[in-house]
């Protein structure tokens, strides 16, 4: 069988500024996710490392370094004042998580929002996880700058899921959420000039007003609004009589019936 995956990329053309994903059966059977990128694509597994690699036998490299912090703890009556990452061992989380990022985008656009959460819950532990224990305290603050977009990717997954089921007030409540840990993160990071200017903190408010306006235009009419509706279109056609008989009932509308 040839190596050429020239036919694959014949048949599914690169567009851009799109992302392009689709899911696969790999020859072990297992699920894949494609990504279509300008010179090829990207394949990843659909669980546990999206390159299907068990670092030390573990799920994932962050599972390893959780499991040798825990040892540590163990080792020094829960303390870990002394435990730390080299730079090499950042640089392989940070490898990886490049892969979930990628992974949760490819997710996103096959609205498996689930999966998103889970892989930028991974990715936001991640980041936590090297901003404590980094030898170097540099390469800690250097990870942040993931934590926006990671943000933003989760929020959106999690909304959306909300919003599919009709519950604009709980979406309403995640994305205000989100725009104020975004705010809290710029300050804390001495970088004020980001608060409510960010790319992901403006887009999440953009998405807000949306939903804000999908939910008003969702959300049930009382009898008191219907009435007053039917008020003012009766005044704009100067139909004064039938505007007095409305001022009535809305007058006579008790707090149970509105």
């Amino acid at each position: 069988m040839s190596d050429d995956i020239g036919k694959i990329l014949e048949n599914w053309d690169y567009r851009l500024g799109r992302v392009d994903a689709r899911r696969v059966t790999g020859d072990d059977g297992s699920e894949k996710l494609q990504m279509r990128i300008d010179l090829g694509l990207l394949q990843m597994n659909a669980q546990f490392r999206p390159d299907g690699k068990r670092p030390f036998g573990h799920p994932t490299l962050l599972d390893h370094f959780l499991l040798r912090l825990e040892k540590h703890r163990n080792k020094n009556g829960g303390e870990d004042d002394d435990f730390s990452i080299n730079s090499d061992e950042c640089a392989k989380l940070q490898q990886e998580a490049i892969q979930f990022h990628h992974r949760s985008i490819c997710n996103f656009e096959l609205n498996d929002f689930e999966a998103v959460e889970r892989d930028t819950d991974h990715i936001l532990e991640l980041l936590d996880f090297v901003q404590d224990y980094a030898a170097q305290e540099e390469i800690g603050s250097s990870f942040q700058q993931f934590r926006p977009q990671t943000i933003m990717m989760q929020t959106r997954a999690v909304g959306t899921q909300f919003i599919t089921d009709e519950n604009y007030g709980e979406a309403i409540e995640e994305i205000r959420a989100a725009i104020d840990e975004l705010n809290d993160f710029y300050s804390d990071m001495g970088r004020e000039e980001m608060v409510d200017n960010s790319m992901e903190v403006h887009s999440l408010r953009e998405w807000l007003k949306d939903v804000e306006t999908e939910a008003e235009e969702k959300r049930p009419v009382t009898e008191r609004e219907k009435l007053e509706r039917k008020l003012s279109k009766a005044i704009k056609a100067e139909n004064y009589e039938q505007a007095a008989e409305l001022r009535d009932r809305i007058s006579s509308l008790s707090p149970d019936t509105e």
